[in-house]
């Protein structure tokens, strides 16, 4: 992978897709259109994306997003280069564009599938999909096919319900987008997708707890740490089938207490006639509209209004999953790229900070709402301007950046519930409410 900072002489194309912008390569699809990545004095539509993709890190640039590459474009982005380690020319070179994300993974040929040993091209746009799709790839897009691709793939098969092959199948990626569906053989392609419907509908999540509590309480409330989730078998998903069905929701298969696509279908029809936002899981509007749970009020657990991260991004239900040193995940990791955007996630005050060289959490800061009840957020990259313990800041306010300070391995944010300033509860069912992980445009600031 070219590592140039100073020239701007590399291509990139319009992907099948149209509006992805691609590397420009041999491989490229012979009839894409070509254009230089924008340089100073350029205006237009890939300037305005540069623009955006500045402002929404946290980049002050003055006029805003008015699609001119100007001297402000050219000092906010060798600031931007700075601040992350590169050459500050103020030239978007391609590792540049790459980090912005104004560089999406391109189309692979399926006959020259990339193995591991394998260091060009093909390989960087495995790994950036990888990444794209919310899976890390220890080291970054570097363009070699080593151990921490092979993990990777293994953790996006395992999370997509694909047979765990550890390898770039064609199944593999036909769902990473980097061949067209029609691209592959059709005898693999539908085995392969048969295998899949078999596992996602009967195979536990490979990310949730094993250890689930199996019967539901006797007056037919569950608790929030005892909320089905996909995969589980139990008294608590038949209840939650039960209920579903009381409510003129039909569960293909009946009260089985398996949760799987037909209970997954289900929670989607009840949510959707209820107006909730539909997640297909059992979050705390669903579970408190069938009964599962009483009202926030009573669980003494915020409704939060923003979900607390910039998309592209992903989270699974890790709650009490023993760690290093044998401690309990007391959050919940939504995982991403270094740079997105983190959100206050209610009306409240900044009331405790902490620094890049905190042991476990690195960057780290308390919101604190009205009732005393905080939000935790670890490992951020850095704060945004003007965060100070004291702040008052409003929800949907950007208050830091996603990072990896402290101990985190990838880039991701760390985020706790604390009802009342007690101990935590687990916040998947909090942040599956307000699930905004496709949303990828900085959200307007207040």
């Amino acid at each position: 992978m070219s590592k140039s900072q100073g020239k701007v002489s590399k291509f990139i194309v319009l992907g099948f897709a149209g509006a992805i912008l691609s590397l420009g390569l041999a491989s490229s699809p012979a009839n894409a259109a070509v254009q230089a990545l924008p340089v100073f004095g350029d205006s237009g539509s890939t300037v305005v994306r540069l623009q955006q993709a500045l402002i929404s890190r946290g980049f002050t640039l003055k006029g805003g997003a008015d699609g001119s590459f100007s001297n402000t474009t050219r000092s906010t982005l060798k600031h931007f280069q700075k601040v992350v380690g590169f050459k500050p020319t103020g030239a978007l070179d391609e590792r540049t564009a790459k980090f912005l994300g104004l560089i999406d993974p391109q189309q692979i040929d399926p006959k020259a599938m990339p193995t591991v040993g394998t260091k060009n091209e093909a390989v960087w746009s495995l790994q950036q999909a990888l990444i794209n799709n919310g899976v890390p790839v220890k080291g970054g897009a570097d363009g070699i096919y080593g151990l921490a691709t092979t993990i990777a793939i293994a953790k996006f098969q395992s999370a997509k319900g694909l047979a765990i092959t550890q390898v770039l199948d064609d199944v593999t990626a036909v769902a990473l987008g980097l061949v067209p569906q029609g691209a592959v053989a059709k005898p693999v392609e539908v085995k392969a997708v048969a295998k899949t419907v078999v596992v996602a509908a009967s195979a536990p999540v490979a990310s949730a707890p094993a250890a689930i509590p199996a019967v539901a309480p006797s007056n037919g409330m569950l608790t929030i740490d005892t909320l089905p989730v996909r995969g589980q078998r139990s008294d608590a998903v038949r209840l939650l089938q039960e209920r579903l069905i009381a409510n003129s929701i039909e569960v293909k298969g009946g009260v089985d207490a398996i949760f799987g696509v037909a209970t997954a279908i289900s929670l989607a029809a009840f949510q959707t006639a209820r107006g909730l936002n539909v997640t297909s899981a059992v979050d705390l509007p669903t579970a408190i509209a069938l009964g599962l749970l009483p009202d926030f009020e009573t669980l003494g657990i915020p409704q939060i209004k923003v979900f607390p991260a910039q998309g592209r991004c992903s989270f699974t239900d890790t709650w009490r999953e023993v760690r290093p040193g044998g401690r309990e995940h007391e959050g919940v990791d939504i995982m991403g790229v270094k740079g997105l955007a983190l959100y206050a996630v209610a009306d409240g005050t900044i009331t405790k900070m902490y620094g890049a060289n905190a042991a476990l959490s690195g960057n780290a800061l308390r919101l604190t709402i009205a009732d005393g009840t905080y939000f935790f957020y670890a490992h951020l990259d850095s704060f945004a301007a003007g965060i100070a313990v004291g702040s008052v800041v409003k929800a949907g306010q950007i208050i830091g950046y996603m990072g990896s300070t402290g101990f985190a391995g990838s880039p991701h944010l760390h985020f706790e519930v604390h009802p009342k300033g007690g101990a935590p509860v687990s916040p998947y069912p909090v942040v599956k409410a307000v699930d905004a992980c496709q949303i990828t445009d900085v959200l307007p600031q207040p």
